[in-house]
């Protein structure tokens, strides 16, 4: 859009665009001020989801690794037993002292091999039950995150859905109502939104007083904004007056 030549525009249309603009851009705060939060409760919900899916993904690969872990103890006692059995019928062809020593020490290595195989196993499958109560309760809590999320999501396309077209046509506006006020004073006015609570950079008099701060204004000062000759801000608040009538001359065009 081209802007206006603002030394082409008189004061009063100034401010009547001013105020326009006021109406349109708080009108689009009220469609975000609908949306809320939704849009950061979403997008934690989502983080929250995606963090429990690689926590029970972990808890799986470790779940595997320990039933892996399992069978190969099972393997060591397998070839443990078969070799005391080998031993044992070594043990009946020995010739000497020495040899059946020898055969008994491998037996009795084989056998610790064994209870020490079967003491892994045991933590082990301790291991394995205390992870799989977490794993299921981070399970259950996912699943009910995947319906909190569902649910807010769907409520935030509603809304969005309501409300963006709307908002687009606002926004139009807001642009057209920009291009015809003169960059300084335009500047002003978004400073002042952008530091008060309520968004309200131009306010009208109000039982004689600022509609943003509600301070009294002096007689002689609100004759000043009733002439609309130029831009008078509250001594207070810094906020930019007009007065209730100001759009009921003829609509501003760019």
């Amino acid at each position: 859009m081209v802007k206006a030549k603002t030394d082409e525009i008189s004061v009063e249309e100034k401010l009547r665009a001013l105020f326009e603009l006021q109406q349109i851009d708080s009108k689009i705060d009220k469609i975000r001020v609908v949306r809320g939060e939704l849009p950061l409760e979403v997008r934690d919900l989502e983080d929250l989801v995606a963090g429990l899916e690689t926590r029970i993904t972990n808890f799986n690969e470790e779940l595997k690794s320990l039933e892996d872990a399992i069978v190969e103890k099972k393997n060591v006692m397998k070839d443990a037993q078969a070799l005391i059995k080998k031993y044992e019928t070594q043990q009946n062809k020995v010739r000497n002292n020495r040899e059946y020593d020898s055969i008994t020490k491998e037996i009795e290595f084989q056998n610790l091999e064994i209870q020490l195989a079967e003491k892994r196993i045991k933590e082990y499958k301790a291991n394995i039950i205390a992870k799989k109560e977490i794993a299921e309760k981070s399970e259950e809590e996912l699943k009910d995150r995947q319906k909190d999320l569902k649910l807010k999501k769907k409520e935030l396309d509603e809304i969005v859905s309501e409300t963006e077209k709307e908002e687009a046509s606002l926004l139009k506006k807001s642009k057209a109502s920009e291009a015809i006020i003169e960059e300084r004073l335009l500047n002003a006015y978004k400073r002042i939104r952008t530091n008060v609570m309520n968004g309200l950079g131009v306010v009208t008099v109000e039982r004689d007083a600022c509609g943003g701060c509600f301070n009294k204004i002096p007689p002689q000062r609100q004759l000043d904004i009733r002439t609309h000759k130029k831009v008078i801000v509250c001594e207070h608040c810094g906020r930019i007056l007009v007065d209730a009538e100001i759009l009921s001359g003829k609509p501003v065009k760019a």
